[in-house]
């Protein structure tokens, strides 16, 4: 599964800093997200964008809102008035961390019933909903 299927995006920049925020579309999710998305995990998914490749994330939870905030140090490749990449204010991150493969990790809700059997294509979370 991947991220988009449980949550949205937004993204900004302030110098060489990207903030991405991911908010999920139901807050029954949000314990996964939480679990699932941490700042290791987001620092290996961006490896390639941060400085040295090992640049700093932070994760912030925003449980009322059901949503984490990342903060990646160096990931702007200078900032806007500096770089010489497309996206100067990192707006497509939000939409590369949202590519992030979360595994299978929503399973039917419990006392509904045996799982349906599978018919080789998956939806969005549909066995949860």
């Amino acid at each position: 599964m991947l991220l988009h299927e449980l949550a949205h995006a937004r993204s900004g920049d302030k110098g060489n800093i990207s903030d991405i925020t991911v908010i999920v579309y139901d807050a029954r999710d949000f314990p996964f997200l939480r679990g699932l998305v941490t700042a290791e995990r987001v620092q290996r998914h961006f490896s390639a964008f941060l400085e040295g490749g090992e640049g700093d994330v932070r994760r912030y939870e925003l449980p009322h809102l059901g949503a984490l905030k990342f903060v990646l140090e160096g990931a702007l490749d200078g900032g806007v008035t500096r770089s010489l990449s497309l996206d100067t204010h990192g707006k497509c991150l939000g939409s590369l961390l949202l590519a992030m493969d979360i595994g299978d990790v929503l399973g039917p809700d419990p006392g509904s019933g045996p799982a349906p059997e599978s018919s080789g294509t998956s939806t969005s979370h549909g066995t949860r909903r």
